[in-house]
């Protein structure tokens, strides 16, 4: 090896060693008759002091050298002088003093600066993105991933789980989002699938008797991507067999996730432990989302019973087309000036609103002695002061405070809702970014409606139990099944879905019915799966959890391309190769495949 010592090792207790270093020239300053280097690799960041009265030659080459320039040096660890420490290096109390050294490689300058966290187009990071992994926060996410998949792979391997493989090349299957397909060159005009999740597989490795499985599992999906999404992901695939119920996984990834982040960040403070349940019912009544944020209030309110007498046309339209009005608390909002509040208009039309409503209470003393006056909106002379009042009492609003009003469908109306809660939890600074709030999720649907397909879709996905006393609305009213689906949130992310399986053929047809899968069909897509529940399989369950997703939240990222060493763009391309690319005609004619132009729709 060309170094005896990481750079980031040294310390005071090592005084007087001779040691060779290698690694990156970080920064480099003269000081007429010295140079210091700061000389980074892996570990960290030692300084070493090049003296031409010491060796000349070695001095040479400091001079030779600028930043990210490739270096060995040698030299012996010496104590700084004293009042030249640098308090913020571990490395701080010592330097190097070299006596010989020798440029590895020169580099070109770099595109961007390595030395400092500035702001860096998106595109040029991707594109030299080994160069932008060599940024210290860059670099210390991917190490960070590093620890997090180990914590979690001892954890589980300390509890009886086996980490076993599956496949990559796989059989397309209906429901989730599109498939990567690959075309088989052996078999004309088939294509493999690469695999959106383990989902089959580990439930067949469960009625193979592996009670325990879990695979750090690489999935792919080909679909639209936003910051908490990448084509190819990693997620933490787990599966135990022989579950009672729901408090069985909770208990195990409860454990798995308090202990990570009280190992790993322990400047993290968690908000609640044992982390709260809640149905999927409750988080959307009371935050307008299957993944809240609960590091916070700004719960929202239903107002339909106390505007049923409404003379505000906006409103009873809504309600009587079956919407809804539901809208949250500001605390001190009455202080938002008219700008603010039409800002706050135009940012939930990005989530469909048509508007928003804002009802301001002024004065002093209680809502009970509220006057006209006193209340401050856009549209107050629609409204009588008991309906006022009536709706502050529904939302625990008080004097000073402001209420805003979105009406809609309910689907519209929490989208908007929540994205607002989010938004103005920003601008209030209404909870500490240090903390974590993990909640789980149970109870979710089903099945869900779909408008554009005109049927029942799975709300998670089609191998997922019903609740056992829901079973009789699957024929008579499919919306009202609750699942035995959950979810692990934090921060507003989810970190993990997961449920108890299906594991009798007859259910899992029934759903497959429910879910307009003819026999054939699934028989022909599923047929291994159905037959395999006929050889004893046992009750089961298991999770789903996003590598990338955790190490977002852990290490407070807002997108997860900031924990991948090579995402891809939010269009799906990878700018450092140039994926994806055309490929040759011999290429396509060996794969049986022919590319032609088709007119879009």
């Amino acid at each position: 090896m060309l170094k005896t010592h990481s750079c980031g090792e040294l310390r005071p207790k090592h005084e007087g060693e001779t040691v060779s270093l290698a690694g990156w020239v970080h920064r480099r300053r003269d000081h007429g008759g010295l140079i210091f280097i700061d000389l980074r690799d892996h570990d960290g960041l030692v300084q070493s002091v090049f003296n031409p009265q010491e060796n000349a030659d070695a001095y040479a080459v400091a001079d030779s050298c600028r930043g990210e320039y490739v270096v060995v040096a040698k030299g012996t660890v010496a104590r700084r002088p004293e009042g030249t420490e640098n308090a913020s290096l571990p490395t701080g109390e010592i330097e190097v003093r070299v006596s010989e050294a020798q440029v590895l490689n020169p580099a070109k300058t770099p595109p961007f600066y390595i030395t400092e966290e500035t702001e860096v187009e998106e595109l040029l990071r991707l594109k030299y993105r080994y160069l932008d992994l060599r940024r210290e926060t860059m670099h210390q996410n991917i190490v960070t991933r590093h620890r997090v998949v180990k914590f979690i792979r001892d954890f589980l391997n300390e509890r009886g789980f086996t980490e076993i493989e599956t496949p990559l090349l796989t059989a397309p299957t209906p429901e989730g989002a599109r498939d990567y397909l690959v075309p088989s060159r052996v078999h004309a005009g088939h294509f493999y699938a690469l695999p959106q999740s383990p989902q089959q597989f580990k439930q067949l490795l469960m009625v193979a008797g592996f009670e325990r499985y879990f695979q750090i599992a690489r999935c792919l999906r080909d679909e639209d991507l936003r910051a908490d999404r990448q084509p190819e992901h990693t997620q933490l695939d787990l599966e135990m067999s022989f579950v009672s119920d729901e408090e069985d996984i909770f208990r195990l990834t409860e454990e798995l996730y308090y202990s990570l982040a009280q190992a790993l960040f322990p400047q993290r403070p968690i908000r609640e432990h044992p982390f709260p349940r809640m149905t999927y019912e409750e988080s959307m009544r009371r935050f307008g989302s299957d993944k809240p944020d609960v590091r916070y209030g700004l719960e929202l309110s239903d107002f339909n019973e106390a505007l049923r007498d409404t003379e505000f046309a906006v409103f009873w339209q809504v309600l009587a087309s079956g919407g809804l009005v539901r809208g949250l608390c500001v605390p001190g909002g009455a202080e938002f000036s008219r700008k603010q509040t039409d800002d706050l208009t135009t940012f939930v039309q990005q989530f469909g609103a048509k508007g928003l409503v804002s009802m301001a209470f002024l004065g002093e003393g209680s809502i009970g002695s509220l006057a006209e006056e006193e209340i401050r909106s856009p549209v107050a002379k629609y409204f009588t002061v008991e309906q006022a009042k009536e709706m502050a009492r529904i939302a625990g609003a008080k004097r000073g405070d402001m209420l805003l009003l979105i009406a809609d469908r309910p689907s519209v109306a929490n989208r908007a809702l929540d994205g607002l809660r989010r938004e103005l939890a920003d601008r209030l600074q209404l909870y500490d970014p240090n903390i974590l709030a993990f909640a789980f999720l149970k109870d979710v649907p089903l099945f869900e409606w779909s408008e554009t397909e005109n049927r029942w879709v799975s709300m998670h996905h089609p191998f997922t139990s019903p609740r056992e006393e829901d079973l009789p609305l699957i024929d008579s009213d499919p919306g009202r099944v609750r699942s035995r689906a959950y979810d692990l949130v934090c921060n507003g992310w989810e970190l993990f879905s997961g449920s108890i399986r299906i594991h009798r053929r007859d259910l899992q047809e029934k759903v497959f019915a429910m879910l307009g899968i003819s026999a054939e069909e699934a028989r022909r897509k599923f047929g291994h799966m159905l037959e395999a529940f006929e050889y004893g399989a046992p009750p089961h369950a298991g999770i789903g959890a996003g590598i990338d997703r955790l190490l977002a939240v852990l290490t407070g990222q807002p997108d997860i391309r900031e924990v991948i060493a090579f995402p891809k763009t939010k269009s799906a391309s990878e700018p450092l190769t140039g994926a994806p690319t055309t490929v040759s005609p011999e290429q396509l004619r060996e794969l049986h495949i022919a590319v032609t132009e088709i007119e879009p729709d």
